[in-house]
């Protein structure tokens, strides 16, 4: 039976076939050449979301085969470190592992791939990459997923997450028997973005031949189901990648459809870079009895980042924009150094194409990325710039979230943010696992409640104090009142008497010309004329 979205369901008569148009254009991208193995030994992890009575599973007559669990198991080494052992790593590594108290504890962290007792192939390639020491949030969140355990993952940007939830899935997929023509994919990432797709597996393969691995946004995977391409059948590993950015951008009636009509056996493995009220309902309802690992401040502007804050006016901004990068591009030719990847970020698609002609007219080299250009102008802008053939790259904030790019130096805020959350997303391209990196922000008076705030994270972070602030929808709502009524006080506060007549409402920058005015006091030459 075809896939038939919900709002055109008829409750009372049978789900028959439908064909429907989706609005979503988001691109697919799958990936089919991983080799499969079966194990019989098996770990089986049950997953007790609420069922869809719409079926769309695969339409072969031949029963799928069963879900491997491979019974996972880490080095003699790990086996035998002690609780007291187990938290001093996780002291040292900065991890926050939170279990429900009837759960039994969570597998240690492991800070070696050797130790991990992973597939012999993907050990072959982690060597070949030069891969040696896993990053925190894989030192933990990979033992987790490799015993077979619901994950919710939460840590900041750059810092190896898509590794982290990727080498347990292609473990998971070598385990299960091999993939037939017509099945449905073993394991589903799903993104928010075309390019964090294209990012986290590039290759395309044509669904209908079966896949091992099929890496979509929402909307467009729900397509490929109504279009009968695809089945959820034997998907038994789920991801939800960068969960946060699919709830802003409106994926969540999907994200559950999906999620609601997975076989009942399966692992699902959640990850966002913040912790809004939303994301824990979703995890409370689709995931099982999940181990919770936080590294680090979440969501709080790196230390990484040296950030700093100009007061520019409009009409100036981009005049400064292209004196600071003209001086850098001509002290790096002095010094022998290639020019630094920098990613300038505007509020509109039209000021993107500005800014780039402006920078590209000084000589400079810049592409732009913004939802305004095609999926393959899109995909040339980032290919050139991942690779050094240009060095700016101006975008809106379609490139502020979980894009990947080694080596940006840095970030440049040609125009603000509405929110503390985008800022931190947009600083966070840079300073990556590990390296150092620069964020420039210009301002000017109407970004002051939002500059207020970055001042206040870049005075707590640099005091070790842990940075809170709005996230997700909820969150953002009663940051948007506060960021109201202080727009409301500050008017009030403007509305001065002039003279007894009506008040008059003057704008901060202009109190200077009418205060000494009404200030004023009688002098000697007043008394003169006194009768």
């Amino acid at each position: 039976m075809s896939y038939v979205p919900p709002h055109l369901r008829n409750s009372t008569t049978d789900t028959a076939a439908t064909t429907v148009t989706t609005l979503d254009t988001n691109h697919f991208h799958s990936y089919s050449n991983l080799s499969s193995e079966t194990n019989n030994s098996s770990n089986n992890y049950l997953n007790s979301a609420r069922r869809s009575t719409v079926n769309y599973t695969s339409p072969r007559t031949v029963s799928a085969p069963d879900i491997v669990f491979p019974n996972w198991k880490p080095s003699e080494r790990v086996l035998r470190l002690t609780p007291e052992q187990i938290d001093e790593v996780r002291l040292r590594l900065n991890l926050d592992v939170i279990v429900a108290p009837d759960s039994p504890p969570a597998p240690a962290p492991i800070e070696s791939f050797t130790d991990m007792c992973l597939h012999s192939s993907i050990m072959k390639d982690i060597s070949f990459h030069g891969y040696t020491t896993p990053t925190p949030i894989q030192a933990q969140a990979m033992p987790v997923a490799l015993s077979g355990r619901d994950l919710l993952g939460c840590a900041e940007t750059g810092s190896g997450k898509t590794a982290a939830f990727s080498i347990p899935m292609i473990q998971h997929c070598l385990a299960q028997p091999p993939v037939r023509r017509g099945d449905g994919p073993l394991a589903l990432v799903l993104a928010p973005t075309r390019e964090l797709a294209q990012q986290i597996e590039k290759e395309r393969s044509e669904l209908r031949l079966g896949v091992d691995v099929v890496v979509a946004t929402p909307g467009r995977f729900i397509d490929h189901l109504q279009q009968g391409n695809t089945s959820l059948s034997r998907i038994s590993f789920i991801v939800l990648d960068e969960a946060d950015r699919m709830l802003d951008m409106g994926f969540e009636p999907q994200m559950r459809e999906v999620m609601q009509n997975l076989p009942q056996k399966h692992q699902t493995l959640l990850f966002s870079a913040t912790m809004p009220v939303e994301i824990e309902m979703l995890a409370q309802e689709y995931l099982t009895n999940p181990v919770q690992v936080k590294v680090g401040k979440v969501s709080c502007p790196t230390a990484n980042v040296l950030q700093s804050l100009e007061k520019v006016p409009e009409n100036e901004k981009i005049d400064r924009l292209l004196g600071m990068l003209v001086e850098e591009a001509a002290r790096a030719e002095r010094f022998g150094h290639p020019f630094p990847l920098t990613i300038v970020f505007v509020e509109r698609k039209t000021r993107c194409d500005e800014v780039a002609e402006a920078l590209i007219a000084q000589g400079l080299k810049a592409v732009v990325l913004h939802g305004g250009r095609s999926q393959s102008e899109r995909e040339l802008s980032l290919r050139d710039f991942r690779h050094s053939a240009t060095n700016i790259l101006v975008a809106t904030d379609v490139a502020s979230r979980g894009l990947d790019v080694s080596g940006v130096a840095h970030v440049v805020n040609l125009d603000l943010p509405k929110t503390m959350e985008d800022y931190v997303h947009r600083i966070g391209r840079t300073g990556r696992a590990g390296s150092s990196g620069r964020a420039t922000s210009f301002y000017t008076d109407r970004d002051m409640y939002l500059v207020a705030q970055i001042k206040k994270a870049i005075v707590d972070v640099e005091s070790g104090n842990t940075v809170s602030y709005a996230t997700g929808k909820v969150a953002r709502r009663m940051e948007k009142e506060a960021a109201a009524a202080h727009k409301e006080a500050r008017i009030a506060l403007s509305k001065v008497s002039l003279l007894g007549t009506a008040p008059l409402n003057v704008e901060d920058k202009y109190k200077h010309m009418i205060f000494p005015a009404m200030a004023r006091k009688e002098g000697a030459a007043d008394d003169a004329w006194d009768d």
